[in-house]
């Protein structure tokens, strides 16, 4: 802005052009008004300067600012939720950039506020008593973010600062708060809340809720962390509770397997339940919610539905009277109506915006019998129905989910409400995807049914069981979950190099070393007379002290051993470790041995046998050291066992993403080698067994393992830097 020479009636002031370009009114009146009146010393430019004149701050600049202000304020920020001083952020902004437009600084910490915290909760909008209370006790936790293994402390174990407690969130509120009807947040009255506490005694409850129509993954393993983690920190309990609503994809194996690997993972349920258990009460309930003109029994088919949700159109039955819909309920639960002829919907807002309001379907018939309910019901209610219901019939504190399930929450609390039920607090955070595999289980089942994988536990699967099957533990798996953190970021795909990180850290300190070949290739002592054994000290750890007997096992020596036939070559080279003519290695844990002839075959290429001569005083010092396996006594083959190789299921790193997703499957996920060569040390081991075969990887002995021929998966391989050229 610039000053027209006039004065304003008020005060005198110079009047303000609009071509003055300072960063605020106040600036610009004194940039006018000096402007004006400067004399010939003044130093104007100097003085723009120091005002801000021509100063622009970019969006991205204060974008910036904001995340930088929020991170170093981060703890205090998620401890205070909504009552963290906004001034005081403004304020860390400005001086960063005291030009920035405060309106565009106060809506980019707003946003950031609200990508951090989620929705206001009934705690966030609670007045702070002045009144001094006594803290509760508090067990310190660290707010978990996504931190590399370097940063991650073994310590840090429930990072749950991110959910109130129950003395903050269980407040009374005869309020109920919506927004475009949907419900944004629980709400309880007085009456709920002092029933509901009355029956917890203020614990935090959970409930960690599989659909009992297949085998659990690792994302399950992140849920079951955050569930059953919760209520550790909190000294509360967590339910396991079978999503048993749908009888045509259940079986009795996967409830079996679920409860199993939740106790494999290291988790004690409060107690099992199903929610099948419910199905008389959740009858009931409908039965009110259509009295209450809640419901009604439609009649559409799953295309009418779907055409009337996208033109936003009620049912042409959505009126019907409720002694009529109360009727044909009561029919469709004595098995009157044929299947798929009628449907129980909820009444809820068909011009909603949310989808999930659209009278999503409460009852189904399925004359279909129930793999824990048998053959009394032919209605099953829907997720959407039964999920919140069964929640607060358990009085459960705080449901847990995944971000997909965000905009059912309007949902979840409109069917609360329309019943007059206890509301639990909901909370969702981002599901856990692994690069490089499917984790639907719709995509699992198909892989499982059409044969690609051999079956739930496959190893190559990222199913618990087949990570399990490929000698997995769960204690790695949780580190791993842990290390990932907690957050509502919808982007969590996680390099499959993290998980086989954290793998490796437990395994290497944890498993004992042996020594096989998987490709053996005959090299003849021809220094050491024939039929002679020198028996050798080998290390099953690294560490190990020479006193500590049970730290070592023996290995025989014979003039004839086994290598890796990638660690011979015919041309020697600076950069290569292993065997050549004329070349000399150590070979672990026993001697130096020097290539002194190679055998043919007929076609002058395939390598049949190496001759070499062996140095008993250990004078020579090699650079390449190789493992190897001898005969265990003269004529006698060392122990013979199959090793499987997995790799990575798919090629790309997002195959969900493609249209033809089973075309990435990678041809080379598992190489069987039947015929490897180990050290004895082996043959007694029993399935489940891990081992770290040197310089080749981690590996357990499967189930397909017999006394005659012993099965060994490989787990992960070595490091990068372990496994190079062929040292």
């Amino acid at each position: 802005m610039q000053s027209d020479g006039r004065k304003s009636p008020i005060h005198g002031c110079y009047k303000i052009s609009s071509k003055c370009s300072c960063a605020s009114p106040i600036l610009a009146a004194i940039h006018c008004f000096v402007k004006a009146t400067a004399s010939d010393d003044f130093k104007l430019d100097a003085f723009e300067e120091a005002c801000g004149v021509g100063v622009e701050v970019s969006a991205e600049e204060i974008e910036q600012a904001v995340n930088e202000v929020f991170e170093e304020n981060k703890n205090l920020i998620l401890e205070k939720r909504y009552r963290t001083n906004v001034g005081e952020l403004l304020g860390h902004v400005r001086k960063r950039h005291p030009w920035a437009d405060p309106k565009s600084v106060k809506q980019f910490v707003d946003a950031k506020l609200y990508d951090l915290l989620g929705e206001r909760t009934a705690a966030d909008n609670e007045k702070t008593s002045k009144k001094k209370k006594d803290k509760p006790t508090e067990v310190e936790v660290k707010m978990v973010a996504v931190v590399t293994p370097e940063q991650q402390s073994e310590e840090e174990l429930n990072p749950f600062l991110i959910f109130p407690r129950p003395e903050e969130n269980f407040k009374v509120h005869t309020e109920v708060f919506f927004s475009d009807g949907s419900v944004l947040r629980c709400c309880n009255t007085k009456e709920l809340l002092e029933k509901h506490l009355y029956a917890t005694g203020g614990k935090v409850l959970t409930r960690f809720p599989p659909e009992p129509n297949g085998y659990l993954h690792i994302g399950h393993a992140k849920a079951m962390f955050i569930d059953f983690g919760l209520t550790k920190d909190r000294a509360g309990g967590c339910y396991l509770r079978y999503d048993d609503t749908n009888p045509q994809a259940e079986k009795k194996e996967y409830i079996n397997h679920i409860e199993e690997i939740v106790h494999w993972m290291g988790w004690e349920p409060l107690k099992i339940t199903y929610t099948s258990d419910y199905f008389q009460d959740l009858y009931d309930l409908a039965v009110e919610l259509i009295r209450r003109g809640h419901a009604y029994v439609d009649h559409q088919t799953p295309d009418e539905i779907k055409e009337y949700r996208e033109k936003k159109m009620n049912s042409p039955w959505r009126d019907r009277p409720v002694a009529e819909s109360l009727k044909l309920f009561d029919d469709m639960r004595k098995g009157l109506i044929e299947e798929g002829k009628a449907t129980l919907r909820m009444k809820q807002d068909m011009q909603s915006d949310n989808y999930n309001m659209y009278d999503l379907i409460a009852y189904r018939i399925k004359f279909t019998p129930h793999p824990h309910a048998g053959d009394k019901w032919c209605i099953y209610p829907s997720y959407d129905y039964a999920h919140c219901i069964v929640d607060s019939l358990e009085n459960i504190t705080h449901s847990l989910c995944t971000l997909e399930f965000e905009t059912r929450r309007a949902s979840y609390y409109w069917l609360l409400h329309a019943l007059g039920l206890y509301q639990p607090y909901v909370w969702e955070y981002s599901r856990l995807n692994v690069t490089n595999m499917v984790m639907s289980k719709r995509k699992l089942n198909r892989l499982v049914t059409d044969k690609w994988v051999d079956g739930w536990d496959d190893p190559r699967l990222m199913t618990l069981a087949g990570l399990r099957r490929r000698g997995v533990t769960s204690t790695s798996i949780n580190a791993f979950v842990r290390g990932v953190g907690i957050t509502r970021s919808d982007n969590s795909t996680i390099n499959l190099d993290r998980l086989e990180y954290h793998i490796r850290e437990e395994l290497n300190k944890t498993v004992p070393r042996a020594m096989v070949v998987l490709y053996p290739l005959k090299v003849v002592i021809t220094n050491l007379e024939a039929g002679s054994i020198i028996d050798l000290d080998a290390k099953k750890w690294p560490e190990a002290q020479s006193d500590d007997a049970s730290a070592f096992y023996k290995v025989p020596f014979s003039n004839t051993v086994y290598i890796e036939r990638s660690d011979f070559r015919m041309k020697d080279s600076k950069d290569y470790y292993g065997l050549a003519p004329g070349k000399s290695v150590l070979l672990r844990y026993a001697f130096p041995i020097k290539c002194t002839e190679v055998i043919l075959a007929d076609d002058k290429e395939t390598i049949l046998e190496i001759r070499a001569e062996y140095d008993p005083s250990k004078k020579t010092k090699p650079k390449g050291v190789l493992h190897w396996v001898a005969e265990r006594s003269p004529g006698v083959d060392p122990l013979r066992v199959e090793v499987r190789l997995f790799d990575k299921l798919f090629l790309s790193e997002n195959p969900a993403e493609l249209d033809d997703w089973l075309a990435d499957l990678n041809p080379q996920s598992k190489v069987v080698i039947s015929s490897a060569y180990a050290v004895h040390l082996l043959k007694n081991a029993v399935v489940g067994d891990r081992f770290q075969f040197e310089r080749l990887g981690y590996f357990v002995l499967d189930r397909d393992s017999i006394p005659e021929k012993l099965v060994f998966n490989r787990t992960v391989t070595l490091r990068d830097s372990y496994s190079k050229g062929g040292k």
